[in-house]
């Protein structure tokens, strides 16, 4: 009887191992039909208002988290937007890894460390590295992986601190969201309060594309969407 239970666990064991790789797999190939659809996009120059042109070379793939009206096509606070020059996801850490992370000193696998009061979330319930924050200034070229693919500008800083934040082609901050990628940032939600990864209820993942980040028991949250970049301008 035991060895018949233990059987049937392996089996299931593998099953849930087969179909994470299976969305990995699905994953990586929705993102390499969007670059293979958008080559002859980032390869065009454009011109900007001054006269100068812009061109675009190719970049391995990188993740912006941005804040905004999704139904808008420029704004301002992109400065408090955030860069992840790498897929933040294979290197997060699982919620249930938790107590191995604090023991490690904070210090991921992935060599990156972790910050018990400003941490970030990804929709399987991964724990993710924080994005260089602020955005540089600058144009992307970036796509939520379905049918739109835009020009984003990053404007520089201005005198009171702000940058703005434009997408082209009347594109929205919908339209470029990679939908499937969830992403909420976590703070303690009053001082000395407990916001901590070990308060996160791990049924409630993973979250359903475009859906919400859950709460998390003394933080405060912030969602954020997920663009991502296949490209960035070069001033000629």
């Amino acid at each position: 009887m035991m060895s018949l239970l233990k059987t049937i666990g392996l089996h299931a064991h593998a099953a849930l191992e087969c179909a994470r790789r299976m969305r990995c797999i699905i994953r990586c190939a929705c993102l390499a039909t969007t670059l293979l659809v958008t080559i002859a996009f980032v390869a065009q120059p454009t011109y900007a208002a001054g006269g100068g042109q812009t061109k675009f070379k190719r970049i391995s793939t990188q993740y912006i988290a941005a804040l905004g009206d999704p139904g808008s096509n420029s704004g301002n606070g992109a400065q408090s937007w955030g860069l992840w020059p790498l897929d933040p996801g294979p290197r997060g850490v699982k919620l249930n890894r938790y107590p191995s992370l604090t023991n490690s000193g904070g210090v991921a696998p992935a060599r990156w460390k972790f910050d018990e009061t400003d941490w970030w979330l990804e929709e399987h319930g991964l724990i993710m590295e924080q994005p260089t924050v602020p955005l540089p200034p600058g144009k992307y070229v970036v796509t939520g992986a379905r049918k739109v693919t835009a020009v984003l500008t990053i404007h520089p800083t201005d005198s009171h601190g702000d940058r703005r934040w434009e997408l082209d082609q009347g594109a929205t901050l919908y339209d470029v969201t990679h939908l499937a990628c969830r992403s909420a940032r976590y703070t303690p939600s009053t001082a000395g309060s407990s916001c901590s990864p070990a308060n996160a209820k791990q049924t409630v993942f993973p979250v359903a594309p475009g859906g919400a980040m859950p709460p998390v028991e003394g933080c405060t949250k912030q969602d954020y969407a997920v663009l991502i970049v296949i490209g960035v301008g070069v001033e000629d």
